[in-house]
């Protein structure tokens, strides 16, 4: 992914946008700080609708006695 800095963004925005719809998204800077991401809008819907893993472990169907219950016992010995 291409660093683009903001002035020259700025400048050349309409390039710097169809780059992205073309699959090269560019990530904006200011100061030396990452700032933005420009990418296409398909690319940004993809991204939305991910789902986060606790919202993944939230919606597990089955019942609490299908996931094993934790043994206190150490996998493995540890030396002290």
């Amino acid at each position: 992914m291409r660093e683009i800095q903001l002035k020259d963004a700025k400048a050349t925005l309409s390039a710097v946008v169809d780059q992205a719809v073309r699959g090269n998204p560019a990530v904006i800077t200011r100061h030396g700080r990452k700032d933005a991401v420009v990418l296409s809008f398909d690319e940004y819907e993809k991204l939305s609708r991910v789902p986060s893993f606790g919202r993944l472990l939230a919606s597990f169907p089955g019942e609490e006695d299908d996931i094993p219950t934790r043994t206190e016992k150490p996998v493995r010995t540890i030396d002290l």
